[in-house]
């Protein structure tokens, strides 16, 4: 597994925060039993760079708190077997990894939600980082129905690191 990391925030970045993304990216693929060697990348950034990309990708002219960019799409979440017959071009050509995607966090909305849920940094952080690789396995949160699972989901892989809301 290969997990890109570039730190585009150019505050005070969370301690720590490399061997936070690291854990909670293998616990996720553990947790959803992801079955292949793949490649996620995650960018930390700022209010403004997210809200620019919003603007631009989503049309939704604010800051969000994480955007994820999916690169397989799936016919069910969560379902893998298809992949193994769906050739080298969702691998990286150098390593041979499936590209599952691209997470981009927003720090300053790490930070603001945090205080808001009362909970620490890091117990934030963690979740954005559950929350985007279950989008990255092809999970929503449109429908109601769909909000249960990933919701739940969520907890459990927090739960499995300790990441609790206190």
């Amino acid at each position: 597994m290969s997990i890109i990391i570039e730190n585009e925030y150019e505050a005070k970045t969370l301690e720590g925060y490399e061997a936070i993304i690291e854990e909670i990216v293998e616990a996720a693929l553990d947790y959803e039993a992801f079955p292949y060697e793949c490649q996620v990348s995650v960018t930390l950034v700022d209010n403004e760079t997210i809200h620019e990309i919003n603007r631009e990708y989503r049309d939704i002219d604010r800051p969000t708190d994480v955007l994820s960019f999916p690169a397989l799409e799936y016919e069910a979440a969560g379902d893998f077997d298809w992949i193994e017959g769906a050739g080298v071009d969702i691998c990286d050509p150098e390593s041979g990894e499936i590209v599952l995607g691209d997470i981009m966090i927003s720090m300053d909305k790490v930070e603001e939600q945090a205080k808001e849920y009362g909970h620490s940094e890091k117990r934030e952080f963690a979740f954005l980082i559950a929350h985007s690789m279950l989008h990255l396995m092809g999970y929503d949160h449109m429908e109601e129905d769909e909000r249960i699972v990933m919701e739940k989901k969520q907890e459990e892989i927090l739960q499995s690191k300790g990441y609790t809301r206190d």
